[in-house]
């Protein structure tokens, strides 16, 4: 949510900046603003703010002249504080008459914000907008004696709550200074220039070179140089890594939208995910983030995963997953629920965090509580270097490349691939016979090709779809381990098509949700061949009792359950544990088909974001 881009250097900025905020538009937002330091000597301060899409941003600009200078901020926001007004919109200054031509881009939220804006206003200050954003601006101001390093360290000991910042000063035209906490930050450095984003995806065309603000870390960035510090002015030091993003990766090439390219991605994803991973020949799961915690991960007593979202989806699948291969006790928690029950967390216990971002702000919490109470953390994220990543004692990357789309497709089964790595992984040091996980890695292997298998129905899946597609009211059902993968196909057709859809276990039905069932409602059964196949078979035809209408998920050569189905989306087989990776397929497609359909903007759903970075 909110996207932060910032150049310093000896190039024009606006264009930097603009593009780096198209790059930033699946972060999701609802208005966007640049300002830029102007003139030879770089003390005239310009700004052009708009409500809407970045090409309106980019009108206003065109529109108003450009903005000519080399050092700028740009920002999109997404409404926390205050509507989506262009005054609301950042960049913001400090006091048009007592000020100093500070400007800010925030994201993030300044908790004691109303407190803080009632002392500036006893002090004088006019504020223009409802923005907590405007109030940490008239902060520094209030606190600048010639040195915005300094002034802006001393506004962040007095602000409570989250923020990633970058500000600029026309009294200071050579200087910016970036600062974060909680809320992701990364410094790409060039030639004689600094390039600071919200993402590395706005960074990546410029230089493969960044390092990544920590918490409470502030960064002065001059043309030539940079200096990092903490709030208290303590030097530390910054370690600069190499980005592993490709700007081909994030281009749409062929496909209309990022989401279905990145369906369609999830073979290749998943075989990067498990390269160099499964050793067939020792007949192992190799797992270099985790390899030297194996003994106390086969010792753990519980396991916990904590998510949010799509993520939680995936997690649920973990648990099934753990208590089946590893025979551990396992929970799902919602992440934002964890932290503030006091949970109960005794000796061997394992907390598994699981985001796409790695910068969930719930997740993230819950873990910083996990482990405070003595938990050991796991990470299973896709973002190299992100927040979970560093906070963890271990972890797994996804490696399934980068996700634009908001509705995410190819991490969720990076998610689920991970954690079936994770299970028979610890699995083996506790139960598995190594005949067993043979079976099990020459199955995870095969996946990536029955998913291509999948991906060939997509035009008969949308013909299907567009049968359904007018109703307003749907079920997703399923038992066992594809149970969440419902879950996860209703999350996927309401993010993106706005179709009331809810996922439940088949059997939940009966208590209470069949009354909602009336004629030509339809229902989505998962109906895999597995252990529990009988079962949802009753329940389908419980359903077409009532008059609904069935649409099926179904292994090949499964012939008979065509005559209880409107529609049916054929599965290869797969061995139970493993199925949510090829029984999801048919329903993200199905969600996107209905999204065009019906004319929406698929890779950018109203009110939602990609990374969710405050709480």
């Amino acid at each position: 949510m909110c996207g932060i881009v910032a150049y310093i250097g000896h190039r024009d900025a606006t264009p930097i900046l603009l593009e780096g905020l198209k790059r930033l538009e699946y972060r999701g937002y609802d208005s966007a603003g640049i300002a830029v330091l102007q003139g030879e000597d770089g003390t005239t301060l310009d700004q052009v703010k708009s409500v809407g899409r970045v090409r309106v941003l980019e009108d206003a600009i065109n529109a108003h002249g450009g903005l000519p200078g080399s050092i700028g901020i740009a920002h999109t926001r997404w409404a926390t504080h205050g509507g989506v007004t262009q005054a609301n919109a950042h960049p913001h200054h400090d006091d048009v008459n007592l000020g100093h031509g500070i400007a800010i881009i925030h994201n993030g939220i300044i908790e004691n914000y109303q407190s803080l804006r009632i002392w500036l206003t006893e002090k004088g200050h006019v504020f223009s907008s409802e923005t907590d954003t405007e109030v940490l601006v008239h902060l520094i101001g209030e606190l600048y004696h010639g040195d915005l390093e300094k002034a802006v360290q001393s506004a962040l000991r007095e602000v409570e709550g989250a923020y990633a910042i970058a500000v600029i000063c026309k009294k200071e035209p050579g200087v910016m200074v970036v600062a974060r906490k909680g809320s992701p930050l990364l410094v790409g450095i060039g030639k004689d220039e600094y390039v600071v984003a919200s993402d590395q995806s706005a960074i990546v065309a410029h230089t493969n070179q960044a390092f990544a603000l920590d918490d409470y870390t502030v960064a002065k960035l001059t043309r030539d140089s940079f200096r990092t510090t903490t709030v208290d002015d303590i030097e530390v030091t910054a370690e600069v890594y190499k980005l592993e993003l490709e700007i081909e990766q994030i281009e749409l090439g062929n496909y209309k939208h990022y989401m279905l390219k990145e369906i369609f991605e999830q073979p290749r994803a998943l075989r990067t995910c498990i390269q160099g991973r499964i050793d067939h020949r020792a007949g192992q799961v190799v797992l270099g983030g985790v390899n030297e915690f194996g003994r106390d991960l086969a010792r753990a007593k519980r396991i916990v995963f904590v998510g949010q979202g799509t993520a939680l989806n995936a997690a649920m699948i973990g648990e099934y997953l753990m208590e089946d291969l590893a025979k551990i006790p396992t929970d799902v928690e919602f992440a934002s629920e964890f932290r503030y029950r006091n949970p109960i967390v005794e000796e061997g216990t394992v907390v598994i965090a699981i985001s796409q971002s790695g910068e969930t702000a719930d997740t993230l919490a819950a873990m910083k509580e996990a482990r405070q109470k003595g938990a050991m953390g796991l990470g299973v994220v896709n973002v190299v270097g992100s927040t979970i990543s560093r906070e963890t004692d271990a972890g797994v990357y996804l490696r399934v490349g980068p996700e634009i789309g908001v509705a995410s497709t190819k991490a969720f089964v990076g998610q689920v691939m991970v954690s079936a790595l994770l299970a028979t992984f610890i699995g083996r040091r506790r139960f598995l016979s190594q005949d067993q996980v043979t079976t099990l890695l020459d199955e995870m292997t095969a996946i990536p090709g029955k998913i291509e298998r999948v991906l060939e129905q997509s035009d008969s899946i949308r013909d299907a779809t567009s049968r359904f597609v007018g109703r307003e009211n749907w079920l997703f059902l399923g038992r066992g381990v594809n149970y969440p993968v419902a879950m996860e196909g209703a999350l996927k057709l309401k993010e993106i098509s706005y179709i009331h859809a809810e996922g439940m276990p088949a059997a939940e039905m009966k208590h209470g949700p069949i009354a909602l069932i009336d004629d030509g409602m339809p229902v989505v059964f998962i109906a895999t061949r597995n252990s529990q196949y009988d079962k949802v078979i009753s329940n389908i035809e419980e359903v077409r009792s009532r008059g609904g209408h069935v649409i099926a998920v179904a292994t090949e050569g499964d012939k008979d359950i065509a005559r209880l189905c409107e529609a049916v989306f054929y599965v290869p087989d797969v061995i139970e544990p493993l199925q949510p990776l090829v029984s999801v397929i048919p329903l993200q497609l199905l969600a996107y088909h209905a999204a065009v359909l019906r004319g929406k903007d698929v890779d950018k759903p109203r009110n939602l974001a990609k990374s969710v970075t405050v709480e």
